[in-house]
């Protein structure tokens, strides 16, 4: 049981403001590190920009078990090209169990296609790194942590657990809509859909805000599982902040809340 709580708790990387934001979202005191590429080439239009960061308290039910971050910690340079790179970071557990696991991505600029995929992970004194490097102009991607290293095939403009969460932000997000999409990079896992469920207003711990709610499904085990009843709430305005996840698995219900929102200094 414990086990199951806190594996669903490193699970939500896979895996927003109203009118009062500007007294409900504290501004950060010290700027977060990032690098930023000074580049002519083409990038697509997003509602985030090098160090944006959310702050999250993770629960489940009533019982706060950890805390989560997402992160863009900057504008790379990869294979020659301007890349997004960001990060997810969950803690959390107990004197039993506990887990400390980071999920980066790195998307091209200027298609939002996933180039890298690495999971760091810490889990019940166990420790597990996952690389995968990701070639979209050649159709494959390999995990370069596996020994030997193998080639496999990949989709049209890929996307990772990590990017698809940046990518979701993009979209128009109509009520009503289903978005299908045939990108997450492990094709077997295709496709992936978005329902746009409705609007509504919602309290988190960084205030009130008008949303919208999403219902990822993705043909895997988990929150965003076909069978699984998990909802996101997003920011109804061009920022596009994720504001709330809630999960109704087996054992309980695992949701994430937003504490705290620091907006890029340089969007």
């Amino acid at each position: 049981m414990k086990r199951a709580i806190i594996s669903g708790l490193a699970f939500l990387t896979a895996t927003a403001a109203a009118s009062s934001w500007a007294q409900s979202v504290p501004v950060s005191p010290t700027p977060v590190p990032q690098t930023v590429v000074a580049s002519t080439a083409k990038r697509a239009k997003v509602p985030f920009g090098p160090g944006e960061r959310m702050e999250y308290d993770v629960k489940f039910g009533a019982l706060t078990v950890g805390s989560a971050h997402m992160e863009v910690v900057g504008l790379d340079n990869l294979r020659g090209r301007p890349t997004w790179h960001t990060a997810f970071w969950v803690q959390g557990g107990n004197f039993l169990y506990r887990v400390n696991d980071v999920y980066e991505s790195w998307m091209d600029a200027e298609t939002l296609s996933s180039l890298r995929f690495v999971q760091n992970l810490e889990e019940g004194g166990k420790e597990i790194e996952r690389k995968f490097e990701i070639y979209p102009e050649r159709g494959i991607f390999i995990q370069t942590s596996k020994k030997p290293p193998k080639e496999e095939k990949t989709v049209t403009q890929p996307l990772d657990d990590g990017s698809f969460l940046y990518f979701i932000r993009t979209l128009p997000l109509v009520v009503g809509q289903t978005y299908s999409f045939d990108r997450y990079f492990r094709p077997d896992r295709n496709p992936v859909r978005i329902s746009v469920l409705r609007k509504e207003r919602i309290k988190v711990p960084a205030g009130t805000f008008d949303a919208i709610v999403l219902q990822p499904m993705i043909k895997t085990k988990g929150i965003f599982s076909e069978n699984g009843h998990a909802e996101i709430w997003l920011s109804d305005d061009d920022r596009r902040i994720m504001l709330q996840l809630k999960s109704k698995l087996s054992f309980g219900s695992l949701n994430l809340y937003l504490k705290s929102y620091f907006p890029s200094p340089n969007p």
